[in-house]
């Protein structure tokens, strides 16, 4: 059975290529107040509603921990009894180097402390510069603070007026009820993403997989997001701010054949188009962390491996090469997951002779509803393997002649005259032999593909007057073959195509 996005595990992002098991903390205080996160693919809709205590008339109002990647352009405010003059923006938060910054052209105070008397002097400074170093003018003399380990403090006067110690949004309002009230503040933002990965463990000889899918959620947004409910959204959403999200097939051989949309509903939520799935409860999403979010756990899936050779137009090798292992099973509610599946990469893993699991590939698959057949190609086979061999390509001129092109040519006078032109039209017969060999002690059937039957739209042409095993042509570039093969055993698969070129 399975069970959506339920248990989660927190991963700290402490340091490139260090993974880390992360204590609970107590949440630090916020001003946000229920928040709800709906995240798509590198953008996040944040819905924040707060209380306030609106004065009435003109109020200046801040909204602090907001997203330090909001995207301004995209806020909104909602509430009763008040109107928006202006907003603003404060993103420069408050640090040692952009408090520096901010002094330029301000005096400071610097504080030493001798190491061998420990006796503390005290001298106003003139900031100068602040590029890459710090440029100061100490009385009549110009001085570069170091970085070297003295015992030096800088003072600062005060904290300039337009830093902030967390991102915060400022709002202009015009009131015409003073009084406590919910108001609804609603912004995009980058720096928010999730993906979906799934683990299956394939048990070959009971011809079955159980698999485990987990949701990564990312957040840079250089906010903490605390006690909100969440919403994950599958599919493609159009933005011009970012570049939109496609699944990208694995391996330089293609995607395999075979795979194929359902038409089930079922797995997350309809949104228009595209496919929500809540996590249950309220959740912290932690800035600079990635929570993994468990969303399916399927037992006993129908699947079967195969093999699948593709090979290109007129495409001819010396040796034999290694046909692509290929995992077939299917999302529908009949086989066991019953779901509709996220864009993600599928890692699969076999139970060697002593009952280890071991990886045996990945590959990735697009977002598929449920009732979807899926063909994963998880790696090149080591004992079942193909070698196609261009036997011969002969030309055939035809007897007749054929038309090609029709000419009306309009004379200065405005009269017209018609020409035809006439060329011979040539056509190829190609013999091609594909010999299949297993080395396995059990019979295999092998999915021998030849593609690059359409190169040209108006040259679709193909005939195939003879083939030692019927084929089926999947579509006008590619005819499959399932071509059986014995235990440690070959066999040949000849076939006779007739082309326009």
């Amino acid at each position: 059975m399975h069970r959506l996005l339920a248990g989660f595990v927190w991963i700290a992002a402490c340091s490139p290529g260090l993974v880390v098991a992360q204590t609970p903390v107590p949440p630090l205080p916020t001003g946000q107040g229920d928040v709800a996160v709906t995240i798509y693919n590198n953008t996040a809709l944040v819905q924040d509603v707060r209380q306030l205590a609106l004065p009435l008339g003109k109020s200046r109002q801040e909204f602090p921990d907001v997203s330090a990647r909001i995207r301004p352009e995209t806020v909104t405010l909602s509430g009763e009894g008040f109107g928006i003059i202006e907003q603003n923006f404060d993103y420069d938060l408050l640090s040692p180097s952009a408090m520096m910054e901010k002094a330029v052209g301000q005096q400071v105070t610097l504080l030493r402390t001798n190491p061998a008397t420990g006796i503390e002097t005290r001298e106003r400074a003139l900031v100068l510069a602040a590029n890459e170093g710090v440029v100061l003018k100490i009385g009549e003399r110009i001085e570069v603070l170091r970085d070297d380990g003295l015992p030096v403090r800088v003072i600062f006067d005060a904290i300039p007026p337009n830093l902030r110690a967390r991102p915060t949004l400022s709002v202009t309002l015009d009131t015409q009820r003073a009084g406590t009230r919910p108001v609804t503040l609603s912004y995009l933002t980058s720096g928010m993403a999730w993906k979906s990965d799934y683990v299956a463990l394939f048990d070959e000889a009971a011809g079955k997989i159980d698999v485990q899918g987990w949701i990564t959620l990312t957040n840079n947004t250089g906010t903490t997001f605390t006690n909100a409910r969440a919403l994950l959204v599958a599919g493609e959403v159009a933005t011009l701010q970012q570049q939109s999200f496609r699944q990208k097939s694995g391996g330089s051989r293609g995607a395999p054949s075979g795979t194929q949309a359902g038409t089930e509903a079922g797995g997350g939520e309809a949104l228009g188009d595209l496919r929500a799935y809540p996590i249950e409860g309220r959740t912290t999403i932690a800035n600079a962390q990635t929570k993994q979010v468990s969303f399916l756990d399927a037992s006993g899936v129908p699947a079967r491996k195969g093999y699948e050779y593709r090979n290109e137009w007129l495409g001819s090798a010396t040796e034999a090469v290694s046909a692509s292992s290929i995992l077939r099973f299917s999302n529908a509610s009949t086989g066991g997951i019953g779901a509709a599946l996220p864009a993600g990469v599928v890692r699969v893993y076999m139970r060697d002779s002593r009952g280890q699991a071991q990886f045996i590939g990945e590959s990735s698959i697009p977002h598929s509803p449920g009732g979807s057949l899926m063909a994963l190609r998880t790696g090149d086979a080591f004992d079942v393997k193909v070698q196609p061999i261009l036997e011969s390509r002969t030309a055939i001129t035809s007897d007749e002649w054929e038309l090609s092109a029709r000419w009306k040519v309009t004379s200065p006078d405005g009269s017209t005259t018609e020409a035809t032109v006439e060329k011979p039209r040539t056509y190829y017969r190609t013999q091609m032999k594909y010999i299949v060999t297993n080395a396995r002690d059990i019979p295999v059937t092998v999915d021998v593909v030849q593609s690059g039957l359409a190169s040209w739209w108006w040259l679709r042409d193909v005939r195939i007057p003879k083939e030692s095993i019927q084929g089926v042509q999947q579509d006008a570039d590619t005819r499959r073959w399932e071509v059986p093969v014995p235990a440690n055993g070959k066999t040949e698969l000849t076939v006779t195509l007739l082309t326009p070129w």
